[in-house]
């Protein structure tokens, strides 16, 4: 088993997408959210029942995943607040 850390975009596009040799990808955006800067990507497969696409985000660890990290920073926050009012 691979560490997060260990999880490419490539592999991810592969497990979520499972294109086949012979089908097409393609990034039809990539970037930085305006909110944190956050590094995302979309990818796009052709199927016969149309395109599917799908975002990936980039985290603090350098892994890639299909949701944004905003879930780790609301929880560290949280637990900051709580620290600070006690």
């Amino acid at each position: 088993m691979k560490a997060a850390g260990d999880q490419s975009l490539r592999l991810l596009v592969e497990k979520w997408l499972a294109p086949l040799s012979a089908t097409p990808l393609r990034v039809t955006h990539f970037g930085r959210t305006r909110h944190d800067g956050t590094r995302y990507v979309r990818v796009e497969a052709s199927s016969v029942d149309g395109p599917r696409a799908l975002f990936f985000f980039r985290h603090d660890d350098g892994c890639w995943c299909v949701f944004p990290p905003t879930v780790d920073r609301v929880t560290r926050l949280s637990e900051q607040f709580a620290f600070e009012a006690a």
